[in-house]
């Protein structure tokens, strides 16, 4: 597979990455904004094993438990042509954002990628919002070949780094199947998660003289998403949906992710089940949806 980067982010649209704030009003509730370069190059094993177990470990959130996250990031690493890391000081600093795929069918012996695929089994089947999900999944003669797209940032950092990632990736599984590489995928499956917001335990207590008014039943908690490019994969989707994660945090846990809002949050694992032959299309409406172009 031939090399192929080192972009900054003057070389792609990067649309608000970089907002300008009002200095005017002196106010005390006034952000500071940094300006810096984005730079996207190939996974390097000799420096990015670190940074990149720290974003598996995030992506994951509560169920990264479950995985050998070290084995993981060294199947990452091990395909350095295949997938993006995004950094802001050069190639021997630490990623703040990856992007690659991995195949399930190719991998399926390995023990990280086992316990990916019963994971993800399990979760599938656990919502009808998965039904297309499910039975492909749980194939094992043959394995069907699916392409498991890994993807996380850190919280600070715009969304407009994501275009570029994906349309790399494009790239290089076109010339990697030019190669007779395995990556030809008949489906995509995107790794990701959202977050409900729940009502602060904290302020229970504080209201605690007051009589709480009852809940309707049927009041379904809004969804947000860490990744809001994932409202716009899902228009072309076969399936998506949210999964509860094995590990929940215990009672109370949401009031310590809660430092810039009134509410607590909940996250949630999702997943994203796009078939090949959308897979163009999805990447080229989330380039229109971040850069407005």
């Amino acid at each position: 597979m031939r090399k192929r980067k080192q972009l900054k982010d003057g070389d792609v649209e990067m649309g608000n990455a970089a907002p300008q704030v009002d200095n005017e009003s002196g106010s005390d509730d006034e952000m500071d904004i940094v300006n810096v370069d984005f730079e996207w190059f190939d996974p390097q094993p000799a420096v990015d094993f670190h940074g990149l177990k720290v974003l598996l470990r995030q992506l994951f959130d509560n169920d990264a438990q479950l995985f050998d996250l070290s084995a993981l990031t060294d199947l990452i690493l091990s395909q350095p042509l295949l997938g993006s890391t995004v950094k802001v000081d050069g190639n021997e600093t630490d990623p703040y954002a990856f992007l690659t795929v991995l195949n399930l069918q190719q991998h399926s012996d390995k023990p990280v990628i086992k316990d990916l695929i019963t994971y993800i089994q399990k979760k599938s089947s656990s919502s009808a919002a998965f039904s297309a999900l499910q039975p492909l999944i749980s194939q094992t003669t043959p394995v069907p070949s699916i392409g498991l797209i890994l993807t996380e940032r850190l919280i600070n950092v715009p969304a407009e780094v994501v275009p570029p990632m994906y349309n790399m990736l494009l790239e290089e599984i076109a010339w990697a199947l030019q190669d007779k590489e395995p990556y030809s995928f008949t489906h995509y499956l995107i790794i990701s998660k959202t977050y409900e917001e729940v009502a602060s335990k904290l302020d229970q207590e504080d209201d605690r003289p007051q009589k709480k008014k009852k809940k309707s039943g049927a009041e379904k908690p809004e969804t947000f998403y860490f990744h809001p490019e994932d409202e716009v994969l899902h228009r072309h989707a076969l399936c998506y949906g949210n999964y509860e994660y094995t590990h929940q945090q215990p009672e109370g846990h949401a009031d310590s992710k809660r430092a810039f809002q009134e509410l607590g949050i909940r996250p949630q694992g999702h997943m994203i089940f796009i078939e090949a032959a959308r897979f163009e299309g999805a990447v080229a409406a989330v380039k229109e949806y971040l850069n407005g172009s």
